[in-house]
């Protein structure tokens, strides 16, 4: 994913608050940014009790079980309710203020400013999709490793996921750069934000009877099965296929239709199925993307 160079704009309340309890100058256990390394004992950058900046043990699991196909992505998702990571926080310089910062680094006017008037920038990243999507990282060392210069900021994934719904992300990107990454869509981005349990769309009962109930008006179909998509899985950097973590599409929809419609006809039908679906509040909420698979039925 292309990086985009962060927007000097205030930070989410929970991540300008972690940073202003540091001073500015120095992280969140008070020890200074200057010189910082994310190794050894220097790797424990925060207010996590006993926590060494490793990745979260349940993550590791659930990631593992999916990569031997013996778990799935809601799985995943779910390991990190609990799960502490870290957002990457960079500095922008900024124009002499009106209202300088203080010794420390306080907030004024609703920025952080710390040493030399730098602005604190989430970091976000341009998915394939144009979409917007904000970097994770489950341990110190991924962090450091994709960006040495960046403040990690320990944080709650679900508090994370608030952060990228305030900064428009649409996706969250786990550990970018690293042996393995794992997106988390859309819905599953709110569910956690809200700290609320996320399901699959493809694996969505509720969901496959708002969508085969829109048909209704569509006498030409005879019936719709929803499937994962072609976006579901993802790959590891050795190239090895992981069912589930992908950025999409996620959800597939298959059309079985009666013979006899022409190519216009089939046209108008996806596109009004289409304008159905998405004034569907369900589908709304819980479909990223699709894609549409034509079926005939021969009568």
């Amino acid at each position: 994913m292309e990086q985009r160079p962060p927007a000097s704009r205030e930070l989410p309340g929970h991540i300008a608050a972690a940073l202003a309890g540091s001073g500015g100058a120095t992280d969140s256990a008070g020890q200074p940014w200057a010189g910082r390394s994310l190794a050894g004992e220097d790797a424990k950058i925060h207010n996590f009790e006993d926590d060494d900046g490793t990745a979260d043990a349940g993550f590791l699991a659930a990631v593992t079980a999916l990569r031997s196909a013996a778990g799935d992505e809601a799985a995943v998702v779910a390991s990190l309710a609990n799960a502490r990571v870290f957002v990457p926080i960079v500095a922008q310089l900024a124009e002499e203020s009106e209202h300088p910062a203080g010794p420390e680094g306080q907030q004024h006017g609703d920025k952080l400013h710390g040493d030399k008037q730098a602005d604190m920038a989430l970091v976000t990243l341009k998915a394939p999709d144009g979409r917007t999507a904000m970097p994770v990282f489950t341990s110190a060392a991924a962090l450091e490793a994709w960006h040495p210069q960046a403040r990690p900021v320990a944080v709650y994934a679900a508090r994370a996921a608030l952060s990228a719904v305030s900064e428009g992300a649409e996706l969250l990107v786990l550990d970018p750069g690293s042996e393995y990454t794992f997106v988390v869509r859309r819905p599953a981005v709110w569910a956690l934000a809200q700290q609320q349990e996320w399901l699959p769309s493809y694996a969505d009962p509720e969901l496959a009877r708002a969508m085969a109930e829109a048909t209704a008006g569509y006498p030409p179909v005879r019936r719709v099965e929803l499937a994962p998509g072609g976006g579901v899985a993802s790959a590891t950097a050795g190239g090895a296929i992981v069912p589930g973590g992908g950025p999409g599409p996620e959800l597939r929809v298959v059309l079985y239709l009666a013979d006899g419609l022409d190519a216009a006809g089939v046209q108008a039908l996806v596109a009004g199925l289409n304008a159905e679906w998405s004034r569907n509040a369900v589908f709304a909420e819980r479909v990223d993307s699709i894609e549409v698979k034509l079926q005939r039925v021969a009568e």
